[in-house]
């Protein structure tokens, strides 16, 4: 799992195909809580960090699929 404290706020959210899954609101404890705006009902949803294979700047890579992570 890459470091948590590495990922910034409205950072690019990809998963292991490289599909878009979601925008970084912000890092809560060992979650990754999404963006509003990238949610179908509105709401945020919430990714867990143990998915997060690497940080390279403002993007995020899954080792997951979108819809593993989305679970």
């Amino acid at each position: 799992m890459a470091e948590l404290e590495q990922i910034p706020e409205h950072a690019t959210i990809l998963d292991s195909n490289g599909e878009h899954v979601g925008t970084v609101d912000h890092v809560e404890g060992t979650r990754i809580k999404l963006t509003r705006t990238d949610s179908d009902d509105g709401k945020h949803h919430y990714i867990d960090g143990n998915l997060v294979e690497r940080v390279e700047g403002d993007v995020v890579h899954l080792n997951a699929t979108a819809d593993a992570a989305r679970q």
